[in-house]
């Protein structure tokens, strides 16, 4: 909770904002921070011709009910321009008040909107590509990788998961856990009220009721996202979605870094999903961390230890490429 609440400071210069078609009737809000051949002028983005495209783009993907103005989403954009690398965050649907973007609500599943976020970066000729997710949005990247398998396209340099929820199911039981009263409260408030600002938006589409009372993330997604997804229940659901199906598939370098006292993702869901024994990942489990916590004793870069760890990661991955 502390790397939530605790006050920060980003030398990030403004983003630019873009919007990324993903299917007919859906675009993603992106935050794009360019790297360009000619120095930015005051309150100025690159223009489109002078964007570096051989420079590591990474691309973050928040958790449930965060937005592109998460501070995980600022610190690691902020330590990614630093290194001289572009950043884009990206909001998930419906998210960082993107309702009116679509039509449908937003689930853990939707590792195709990522794809498609991915094959337009390609077709601008950006050559080194990396995502980097948090919870939800970890399980929704290692699920891109994995989906891709022997497949992905060259492009796609690596990915990076923190705190991963890859067993949807774990994490929703987990949830339910007297010590998680508060994560749990704070979830459920922040779907209902999105719910109910997309049933105004599209009457046609949600009913306003018609449902028990919701007081649970399992309780939200039996009554509300498996049948908007056409899920039988949300076990149905979190089985579809979980990467923890395809996680050993991924044939990319993966980052993953989850902690043991992990509050509601369980260590030993991700060590059923047997993301340490794929050879391509490299799975960090420190003793501590919390939920995407990871506040470090020391100062500076380090004090927000997975973000560090994520664009360090970045810029290894891209040495090797420059190596070869």
């Amino acid at each position: 909770m502390a790397g939530t609440f605790v006050r920060r400071t980003f030398a990030l210069p403004a983003g630019e904002e873009r919007l990324f078609r993903v299917d007919v009737e859906t675009e993603l809000k992106g935050i794009c921070h360019w790297q360009g051949e000619k120095p930015e002028g005051s309150g100025t983005h690159p223009a489109p011709q002078d964007l570096r495209k051989d420079l590591p783009v990474i691309v973050v993907v928040h958790g449930l009910e965060g937005s592109s103005e998460s501070k995980y989403m600022l610190g690691i954009a902020d330590k990614a321009w630093a290194r001289g690398f572009h950043a884009i965050r990206l909001n998930q649907r419906n998210c960082g008040g993107t309702e009116r973007l679509t039509p449908t609500l937003y689930n853990s599943g939707m590792s195709g909107d990522y794809r498609a976020v991915l094959l337009e970066l390609i077709a601008e000729g950006f050559t080194q590509i990396y995502f980097a997710g948090y919870s939800m949005g970890g399980n929704l990247v290692a699920k891109l990788a994995g989906e891709f398998g022997a497949a992905a396209p060259a492009e796609l340099r690596g990915v990076c998961a923190v705190c991963p929820a890859l067993d949807l199911s774990a994490c929703a039981d987990a949830l339910e856990e007297t010590e998680n009263y508060l994560y749990q409260r704070h979830f459920v408030a922040g779907l209902m009220a999105r719910y109910q600002r997309k049933a105004k938006m599209f009457p046609e589409r949600y009913a306003k009721n018609g449902f028990g009372p919701i007081r649970t993330v399992r309780e939200f997604d039996d009554e509300i996202t498996a049948p908007a997804f056409e899920f039988k229940d949300a076990e149905e659901y979190y089985e579809s979605a979980g990467a923890k199906r395809v996680v050993r598939e991924a044939r990319v370098p993966m980052l993953v870094i989850t902690a043991k006292d992990d509050p509601f993702v369980p260590y030993e869901a991700l060590l059923r999903a047997g993301v340490e024994k794929n050879p391509c990942v490299k799975f960090v489990a420190p003793e501590h961390g919390g939920h995407c916590g990871f506040i470090s004793k020391w100062a500076g870069a380090e004090r927000f230890w997975a973000e560090e760890r994520i664009v360090e990661f970045v810029e290894e991955e891209g040495s090797k490429e420059v190596t070869k």
